[in-house]
């Protein structure tokens, strides 16, 4: 028996395994969002590309029917780096898990901010490991008792938005799958800004990390983006309020045009036949 067509064109035939009231159905609802405020900006969802890397974000890029490219453990964000350099013309989005960013994946991630390539970075940040039953990441709030810290985890957590700003991302700010519109409209904002965007996502995980009472407790919208570095990290390192939306919004050279200008590696490469000619002289064969 042939399977229902989705109703929605942007989901996939694959079941979704996500525990019920997980913060990643608000995230991806708000990234669906985006993806069709952007076709209306002019951006056909056939030139944004997705990466992930292994984790429960990671399932994102099984339900979301865009076309893209699984990643290893970590390393989603040279991956995202690569597809970016062969073909400018697409719009990147990397999905990863705080776990996969500040983990495994940190110095992808702080090279990729420094030289400020143009892709856009969105983490699950639910500061556990929620695919492998709760052990704690870089984000997990210090005590926080899980697996591998059953008597309360002794390490202070990373400030991520500090972390990315310091390292040099040019857009960066925080969202909550509690607050739909907003967060739609980060990730426009996000995959339209040229260069680095980083998009800190505060993603429940009604497992083994709920934290959606807290958060409905201490989030507040932030009026509008920080005018200079100094402000934007002040409002980065605020505890007792949690602000949410842009962060900080600024312009400079993006990698991928100072190392090629305006070349498009998939469209101007050398043909087959003259590479393997020049190769043969080189080889003198």
């Amino acid at each position: 028996m042939a399977k229902e067509t989705p109703k929605d064109p942007l989901i996939t035939y694959a079941e979704n395994t996500w525990c019920p009231g997980c913060g990643n159905f608000g995230l991806m609802t708000a990234f669906k969002n985006a993806v069709k405020r952007l076709e209306e900006h002019g951006t056909p969802r056939e030139r944004i590309v997705i990466t992930a890397g292994i984790g429960c974000h990671g399932k994102i890029h099984d339900y979301l029917n865009l076309s893209g490219f699984y990643s290893l453990h970590g390393r989603s964000m040279a991956t995202a780096q690569g597809m970016k350099l062969a073909n400018p013309d697409l719009k990147i989005v990397d999905f990863c898990g705080d776990g996969d960013a500040f983990g495994e994946g940190l110095e992808h991630m702080l090279f990729a901010a420094k030289r400020n390539a143009d892709i856009t970075v969105i983490v699950h940040d639910n500061a556990v490991y929620g695919l492998t039953t709760g052990q704690f990441t870089p984000t997990s709030e210090k005590g926080y008792r899980g697996p591998s810290t059953p008597f309360g985890s002794i390490e202070d957590p990373l400030n991520p938005l500090v972390l990315l700003l310091e390292a040099g991302a040019t857009f960066v700010a925080r969202g909550y799958p509690g607050n739909q519109a907003q967060l739609t409209d980060i990730f426009v904002q996000a995959i339209e800004h040229e260069g680095f965007s980083f998009v800190d996502v505060l993603q429940p995980c009604v497992s083994f990390n709920n934290t959606y009472k807290r958060f409905n407790d201490i989030t507040e919208g932030l009026g509008a983006p920080a005018k200079n570095l100094d402000e934007a990290l002040a409002i980065s390192r605020q505890k007792e309020r949690l602000p949410l939306g842009v962060i900080y919004n600024y312009t400079r050279s993006i990698f991928h045009r100072e190392l090629f200008g305006d070349k498009v590696p998939v469209r101007d490469r050398t043909p087959f036949d003259k590479r393997h000619d020049a190769i043969r002289k080189i080889l003198k064969v």
